[in-house]
């Protein structure tokens, strides 16, 4: 296993090399599935997307039920197992196999439930700054060393974002997500971020199989600015040591499918080579 560190605006070429285990042949047209994270929609993808499908790949970026253009289906009922459902049933409909998943930030959470179920049909697993959960565990209490107290703070935190009792209000401030200020990608995201059903994420995982275990799987931390706040430096640090994974870290911010989106398809197409 190598680590290394990928600065933004690469190309196809600069791709992630990396000693993997378990790799699974593949069609000529690789497949991909992204999975986007909180207040965000599958829209977040779209420079990725277009980066993959120039190379000859088929992408799917499903939105989750009550984001992005789905906002109209947003209630009480909206959970974590809504979300896994959503992209099972993305993956069923196209009847996809030998398929690279993606999962960024509140992502991780979605794709590790697909994992779960779906093992046979999955020829990797890639994180991007994302939860990684064991079962039990919801997107509050995934995070690597975190006490009851400190769970029960977030999860008061987050239940102020949501006085509706329902959804997550959007930050005021979407920098946080590694954008520049008065960039138009800061406009780009203040104009689509939705607010989020905060049901998904008190909801806790329940694995059945083991989650992404036995998958080839990657993770791959932005570091340059660091997500306040955030578990993904700790999964980063604590994965590093650990066989069954490749790491890497990625110098852009959080949203690095918005800020270095022919990086992520670099990534995304490294996993082809071994898969």
């Amino acid at each position: 296993m190598r680590r290394r560190t990928l600065l933004a605006g690469g190309a196809m070429g600069a791709v992630l090399n990396a000693t993997h285990h378990g790799a699974r042949a593949h069609s000529s047209r690789p497949v991909f599935v992204l999975v986007h994270g909180a207040w965000h929609g599958g829209w977040c993808w779209r420079r990725v997307a277009s980066t993959l499908e120039a190379s000859g790949a088929r992408v799917l970026t499903p939105t989750l039920t009550g984001c992005g253009e789905r906002t109209h289906l947003l209630g009480p009922d909206v959970d974590l197992e809504t979300h896994i459902q959503d992209v099972m049933g993305a993956i069923d409909a196209e009847e996809l196999t030998t398929l690279h998943l993606c999962g960024h930030s509140y992502g991780g959470m979605v794709v590790t439930g697909v994992c779960d179920r779906m093992k046979s049909r999955i020829a990797s697993v890639l994180y991007l700054d994302a939860a990684v959960p064991s079962d039990g565990q919801s997107m509050v209490t995934q995070s690597p060393g975190i006490t009851p107290e400190a769970a029960a703070a977030m999860e008061a935190s987050l239940r102020a974002l949501a006085p509706d009792g329902v959804a997550m209000q959007v930050f005021n401030d979407v920098t946080l997500f590694g954008v520049a200020a008065g960039s138009a990608d800061e406009a780009w995201l203040k104009r689509r971020l939705t607010p989020h059903p905060l049901k998904t994420w008190l909801d806790p995982i329940r694995l059945g199989d083991g989650g992404s275990a036995g998958l080839r799987r990657t993770y791959v931390h932005c570091i340059d600015p660091v997500l306040p706040m955030a578990s993904f430096g700790a999964h980063h640090e604590r994965l590093s040591s650990d066989p069954s994974w490749s790491t890497s870290t990625l110098a852009t911010g959080h949203d690095a499918m918005v800020s270095a989106p022919h990086v992520v398809a670099d990534l995304l197409m490294a996993q082809t080579l071994n898969g």
